[in-house]
């Protein structure tokens, strides 16, 4: 829309020792327009042709970096003027302006910009000073865009050794955890080949034997249940975790006895089905009931709680062994973390057993937390969806 508003005040401010006959030109051969908030006047890489001074409003001007995040550079204003180094050097717009309130221009086509031009040596200088200012801007921008893709850099960098670190840290505990009873049960092995052993020494034995495979075999399945849960999704049927916390309470009672740690289950007959596949859930809840005994090394209570939270059930198991410590909690979670010792207490695995938790968790549509103060202990909570009817 075309107003009667006069630029002849403006103009000066941005061409300063313009003449008036110079400005009576520039006022002929522009027109005066116009334009709501939010209307975008030029936009970044498209071919325009018009040459913009800001009479009245104001306007912001943004550039895509990394095609993704859109920068704010600068706001202009009344006096500021916009679009000359895309007319002069016959290129794309470089970035987007964008009114943000009512804005009124002068507004010049290319022909009649390139005549201002040649025409007034106040408009040139003004051009030349305001595309060097530009340019310095455009080069602080790009050197910090590089400072910060370097620092991103350094930080993949960081990250990528960490992670061969865990991983290298994670064989040789698996190569350990393997070794043990492998060794036990070689060793007794060849001692039955012999026929060394009669009676209760046979028997005890073979019990060795037999619990030194049973190791192996649990670790094992273990590495691959976690690398195969990523690619099988099971079919979600109704899942009683009431019945599965039993079983885990009486597979960990003898354990858990020896530690000095009293098992407990609170509100398990008031806890609704939940919405899953019971084999993985299993694995989920063995694995924080596994973690709560061992890090609990001198005894104590562990809980295992039900609530219902809305369309939720919320299982929690709540230990007052060890606790974490702040910095480590983000890290308890990821494959392979593993804490190998805390003050005089040495603890054995491989890490995976929280990495499983959360798998299962995810892969359920559920939600994992925890919360933990060192020396006080820690309280795993998964949140599941109820079963059908519920």
């Amino acid at each position: 829309m075309t107003t009667n508003r006069t630029p002849a005040k403006i103009i000066p401010r941005a061409f300063p020792g313009i003449k008036p006959s110079e400005v009576e030109e520039l006022i002929a051969t522009s027109k005066v327009n116009t334009y709501p908030a939010g209307t975008i006047l030029c936009r970044e890489n498209a071919i325009e042709t018009i040459f913009y001074m800001i009479l009245e409003g104001e306007v912001e001007v943004t550039k895509l970096i990394n095609q993704t995040e859109a920068r704010v550079l600068k706001t202009l204003s009344a006096g500021d003027f916009f679009g000359e180094m895309a007319l002069i050097h016959n290129a794309p717009r470089a970035a987007t302006v964008t009114t943000k309130n009512d804005v009124v221009v002068l507004e010049l086509e290319k022909e009649s910009f390139d005549r201002v031009l040649q025409h007034s040596s106040s408009v040139a200088m003004a051009m030349v000073k305001e595309i060097s200012e530009r340019l310095r801007q455009n080069d602080e921008m790009a050197i910090e865009d590089l400072r910060m893709r370097a620092s991103e850099l350094a930080q993949a960098y960081q990250k990528l050794a960490e992670q061969d670190l865990t991983r290298r840290k994670f064989l040789t505990n698996v190569a350990h955890e393997l070794r043990t009873p492998l060794m036990a049960a070689s060793g007794y092995l060849q001692i039955l080949q012999r026929g060394a052993l009669q009676g209760n020494q046979l028997n005890e034995a073979i019990e060795t034997v037999s619990r030194n495979v049973g190791q192996i075999v649990s670790l094992v399945n273990d590495i691959l249940f976690l690398q195969e849960i990523e690619l099988v999704l099971p079919d979600f049927q109704s899942v009683n975790m009431s019945e599965i916390t039993q079983g885990i309470i009486k597979k960990y009672e003898k354990k858990a006895g020896e530690r000095g740690i009293h098992l407990k289950v609170r509100n398990e007959q008031s806890a609704p089905s939940v919405n899953g596949d019971s084999r993985s859930l299993e694995r989920a809840l063995t694995a924080l009931v596994d973690n709560a005994v061992k890090f609990s090394p001198h005894g104590g209570d562990i809980e295992i709680n039900f609530e219902k939270q809305k369309d939720r059930l919320a299982v929690s198991v709540e230990d007052h062994g060890i606790g974490i410590a702040t910095d480590q909690l983000s890290s308890i979670f990821d494959r392979f973390y593993h804490l190998e010792q805390s003050g005089d207490d040495l603890f054995g695995g491989i890490g995976i057993g929280l990495a499983i938790t959360r798998q299962v968790i995810e892969q359920h549509h559920g939600k994992l937390s925890v919360e933990s103060k060192p020396g006080k202990g820690s309280k795993f909570t998964m949140l599941l969806p109820l079963g059908n009817g519920i």
